[in-house]
């Protein structure tokens, strides 16, 4: 399948299932009906060409799969009565009404945990196929169905409204962990998994489109600032190159151009949040042609109001690191060893702050002990390659 047509059924998909659930109810079978029409495109796009009318093509062939679910559920519940034919739409309609952010928000539903929100979310909303979600988080396709499946009938169960969401929280949190599951994997043999920032900043786009807010608007400026570095962050043989180290003319320029008038445009004009504060903090290290450069001053005033917005022990242990490169690793040490936090971003810290003060021998034990504790191969590579050649 081509790059074009991917991209069209990927954009499409929650449009026409929006139509079918506004039209039938019913989410789970809906979705599946979906799938159903996004698969028979995939087979019959690349022979016959994309139709006149993508998205009516798509809604006719998922509403007559639709119905013949039906058909097959009421022959099961109602053996010895006749079904009532049900007339199919008129072929290619049109609907005006785009209900991708009311997908978005019952697939973010609170009565989901975080996993089957993200496994949702890519499927229904990024027309992912289970197969390719799978491969994404490196967990078994079963699995991934599993989620799905389980998913759907929560919601089903819950009696959820199809009705646009007031509250963004939930589905800026999920795209979120989407996108930074891709930028940082948190297991496997690479470091990055594009496809995840890609379908996450594409996601991330077609909501601000629809509900350009503050923290909206700062989570695709935190992505697209962050997106930007990809070039610089692994050498050609996919090691990990941390921040400093960076080849910065391989950053992004058109990225963090974007990305910077976004942020300044939602910290001036909105209230202030800590996706917001997260795309400042990104700025400032993008706006720095070297990481000599760099304002850390500026970071630590971030990171300080960013501690008062989101308190949580990795907003505490980032706000560390800043406050090593003002104030000096020793009181940085001492506000670390107060954070109550079991991770191996802690070990790694650590082990950076024993460097700056010269103690090589315990700075050896803390990048062991953040290598062990790291499922990501290239994160282990890089913290034993510290362990043995420390600053």
């Amino acid at each position: 399948m081509n790059r074009q047509i991917e991209d069209l059924l990927r954009t499409l998909a929650p449009q026409v299932l929006g139509v079918l659930v506004r039209r039938h109810g019913q989410f789970d079978v809906c979705e599946d009906a979906v799938q159903e029409a996004l698969l028979a495109a995939t087979q019959q796009w690349p022979q016959e060409g994309i139709p006149d009318n993508p998205k009516g093509w798509l809604i006719t062939a998922a509403s007559r799969r639709w119905i013949e679910q039906y058909r097959s559920e009421t022959a099961r519940r109602q053996r010895e009565d006749k079904v009532v034919a049900l007339t199919p739409p008129p072929p290619d309609p049109v609907p005006a009404q785009d209900d991708t952010l009311t997908i978005l928000a019952l697939c973010c539903h609170e009565s989901l945990t975080t996993a089957s929100q993200t496994a949702l979310t890519l499927r229904a909303v990024g027309g992912l196929t289970t197969a390719e979600i799978a491969r994404a988080f490196l967990v078994p396709e079963t699995t991934i169905a599993q989620r799905i499946s389980r998913a759907k009938q929560k919601i089903k169960q819950s009696g959820a409204k199809f009705r646009p969401p007031q509250d963004l929280t939930a589905v800026l949190h999920v795209l979120y962990l989407i996108f930074t599951e891709g930028s940082t994997a948190s297991s496997g043999d690479d470091l990055l998994r594009v496809d995840l920032t890609a379908e996450a900043i594409r996601l991330t786009r077609q909501l601000h489109k629809r509900r350009p807010e503050g923290e909206v608007t700062g989570l695709l400026a935190l992505m697209l600032l962050t997106d930007a570095r990809r070039p610089a962050r692994t050498d050609p043989h996919g090691a990990l190159v941390p921040l400093a180290e960076q080849d910065r003319t391989q950053w992004d320029t058109d990225a963090i151009k974007e990305g910077t008038e976004l942020v300044h445009s939602a910290l001036t004009t909105a209230q202030i949040g800590p996706y917001q504060l997260q795309a400042a903090i990104a700025a400032v290290h993008a706006d720095a042609t070297t990481a000599e450069d760099t304002d850390w001053t500026e970071i630590l005033g971030l990171y300080d109001l960013l501690t008062v917005t989101a308190p949580g022990p990795m907003v505490s242990l980032n706000r560390i690191v800043a406050v090593a490169m003002v104030h000096g690793p020793d009181q940085a040490l001492d506000e670390l060893s107060t954070l109550d936090l079991d991770h191996y971003r802690v070990h790694a810290v650590t082990a950076h702050l024993l460097d700056l003060q010269g103690k090589n021998a315990e700075a050896r034990e803390e990048y062991e002990k953040a290598a062990a504790k790291t499922l990501s191969v290239p994160e282990q590579r890089y913290l034993r390659t510290r362990s043995r050649h420390p600053r």
